[in-house]
């Protein structure tokens, strides 16, 4: 895992991600909810929809899942998605 640090920044509606290297990267919570891997938004992709997110969509807590990744807790009560920490390196990669 090379992601160092992870921190809400509430006032901005983005996460900073700070990496191995020391490289900072930053995603929007819109970005993060809508790349959420939990069962229902998979599906709801693979069967050609994307999930819905509303532009005003907050994250309201990170919890740690053991040594793999976060979970993420969004202010429409969506809370279901795990994210590892390689899918997390990956969508900061992602240019925007």
């Amino acid at each position: 895992m090379s992601i160092q640090a992870i921190r809400n920044n509430a006032a901005q509606a983005t996460v900073d991600i700070v990496l191995q290297d020391g490289a900072g990267r930053t995603l929007t919570h819109a970005a993060l909810r809508a790349a959420c891997r939990c069962a229902d938004c998979t599906a709801l992709r693979r069967a050609g929809g994307q999930p819905y997110v509303d532009g005003g969509i907050r994250l309201l807590a990170i919890e740690p899942v053991g040594a793999y990744g976060v979970q993420l807790i969004f202010s429409d009560r969506h809370d279901r998605g795990i994210y590892p920490w390689p899918y997390l390196e990956k969508l900061a990669a992602t240019p925007p």
